[in-house]
């Protein structure tokens, strides 16, 4: 079979947009099937689904990536776009299509078996998949990709967008690149020296509104800039730069949410200007993303509270002076209902160990976790030992008391989309440097890009990075209408788990030099592995959230 010529790559978009409905057909359909099974006495009970939590988690992954190929494909019908970037959307659709037909075929549920048989028993559905999957065509975009060392297919940015994204690609490219390989491989602080130059470009205010020294509009949110902002960070380094972002976006969204006018003023204003470094205190050892289930007590006593207890995976918490700290300060209440949320003031420490008792008598000690990736940063166990915080710390004050868990949520929402522009970060500079490494690299006597599964490789990488982009710019906008809370999830979800792919596939383009440490591929690899797993870790937003959204909305669609 020939490769598609690019005049009918474009003639087939309108066709991939109708089998994209279809399959979301399907997928409705599977969420019928799921509430139907999930019901008691007529009503949806949530409590059921951990019955059927294969098939939901299927569904969520299926959703993901239907919305990541339908981003892609509005933004070049939208464009008027050129033959790459119609044969890129042809091929990513193509896999897609193929991707969510075999695991609702694999679902366990006749219904929807039947249902997509009858779809593939189609002749338009199947030559839609034969051209898209065609090695040939798909060897052709990598081809061109590769002999025009096409980085980007681009995204659509308006001038603003573009000169913010051009100014901190040269921070990243001059400040953070030439230190991310020792932070990492030494497992070091990120030096002083760059955390300044980071708050001196407006790294962390990117979250924060104008009127307390960010650069939000005070008129609306502006979820865009922080996503161009951290994919540029992250590009040079995840643990290094990319992550400098998360934090204050939660503790500015939360704070936004729920704080007083006066923890407002105080507080993001120090937290723009990175005169405040702050740390997130919701993990605990036993709770992982549930975060209902939050243990760490908040006693009241004379003049605020005292905090006893445990929590984990705190990035950032020795360096910072800020920690934004869920606990339980209604006893009596079980769930998401005794929740508080506080602002913590500490000390900066460096290392990977820090003490400090307050004159009050409180301890907080923490001790840095060793993980595989995602250095520079370091992230905490911490001891909670009566530590007192003031009254006036409790996010929102004493109409906050209970209400933590929603200023929580409202911060996460933020986290995870930025989250999502992490991941595309770190796909980015892995496909760069497999991009690089297959036109310099030469096998059995020619460049590894001369190769058709190099070629296919690197055509699959780069669709996928583009899939995710638009699809993170997306969300965004809607975050910014006050909507698109499930979605922010399901980006995660499908950008992280895409960046985990992507990494490994760059590590094996440079073969036995993308294993040895002197290569960023191998950096960005261990990196990536983290994403699926903090802000959520994969299994729980894809059936708690994303799944039992879909199946709660399924009767609307009736």
């Amino acid at each position: 079979m020939k490769p598609v010529s690019a005049n009918s790559s474009q003639s087939c978009l309108p066709q991939l947009g109708s089998k994209l409905k279809q399959l979301e057909q399907c997928l409705r359909s599977l969420a019928r099937e799921l509430h139907q099974r999930c019901c008691s006495q007529g009503k949806f009970d949530a409590a059921l689904l951990d019955n059927w939590q294969q098939p939901a988690y299927d569904l969520a992954l299926c959703q993901a990536e239907l919305s990541a190929a339908r981003a892609l494909l509005e933004h070049v019908t939208g464009q008027g776009s050129g033959p790459l970037l119609s044969d890129t959307c042809l091929l990513f659709v193509s896999e897609v299509m193929h991707s969510i037909s075999q695991r609702l075929m694999a679902c366990g549920l006749a219904a929807i078996r039947q249902q997509v048989l009858a779809l593939l028993q189609r002749q338009s559905f199947t030559d839609l998949l034969d051209k898209g999957q065609n090695p040939e065509f798909r060897a052709a975009v990598g081809q061109a990709l590769s002999e025009g060392r096409i980085k980007s297919l681009g995204a659509g940015l308006d001038a603003d967008k573009l000169t913010m994204q051009q100014s901190f690609a040269r921070f990243a490219d001059e400040e953070v690149a030439p230190l991310a390989e020792a932070i990492h491989r030494q497992d070091l602080d990120i030096p002083e020296s760059l955390l300044g130059k980071a708050a001196e470009l407006g790294c962390f205010g990117s979250c924060i509104p104008q009127r307390f020294g960010g650069f939000q509009p005070d008129d609306g949110a502006d979820s865009l800039a922080m996503i161009v902002v951290t994919e540029e960070l992250s590009r040079a380094s995840l643990g290094a730069a990319g992550s400098l972002v998360t934090r204050p976006e939660i503790a500015a969204r939360a704070l936004l949410a729920g704080g007083t006018q006066e923890q407002q003023r105080r507080w993001l204003p120090a937290l723009a200007s990175g005169q405040r470094l702050c740390a997130i205190a919701i993990t605990e050892p036993d709770t992982g993303s549930d975060v209902a289930a939050v243990r760490l007590r908040a006693r009241a006593t004379d003049n605020g509270w005292l905090l006893s207890g445990s929590k984990t995976w705190s990035t950032f918490a020795g360096r910072s002076e800020l920690l934004l700290v869920l606990a339980r300060s209604e006893p009596e209440q079980s769930g998401h209902r005794g929740l508080s949320l506080f602002l913590l003031e500490k000390p900066a420490f460096t290392g990977h160990h820090f003490r400090h008792q307050q004159t009050e008598g409180g301890v907080l000690q923490g001790r840095a976790i060793a993980t595989i990736g995602y250095r520079g940063m370091h992230s905490f166990e911490l001891s909670f030992e009566d530590y007192f915080v003031p009254a006036d710390m409790l996010v929102g004050g004493e109409a906050g008391r209970g209400k933590g868990f929603y200023y929580t949520m409202a911060g996460f929402a933020g986290g995870r989309i930025q989250t999502a522009a992490r991941a595309n970060g770190v796909m980015q500079a892995a496909y760069e440097q497999a991009l690089e490494y297959c036109a310099q690299r030469q096998v059995f006597g020619q460049p590894l890009a001369d190769y058709q599964l190099s070629r296919i490789k690197l055509a699959r990488m780069q669709a996928s990075i583009s899939a995710s982009r638009l699809l993170s710019h997306a969300v965004a906008r809607e975050l910014d209408r006050g909507a698109g809370q499930m979605q922010a999830s399901l980006v995660k979800l499908f950008a992280c788990r895409a960046a985990e792919w992507i990494t490994r596939e760059a590590m094996q383009l440079h073969g036995g030099m993308g294993y040895a440490e002197e290569t960023a591929v191998s950096r960005y690899f261990v990196d990536a592995r983290v994403l699926s797993i903090f802000e959520g870790a994969e299994e729980v937003l894809a059936i708690k959230v994303i799944a039992r959204d879909l199946i709660e909305k399924a009767k609307e669609h009736d």
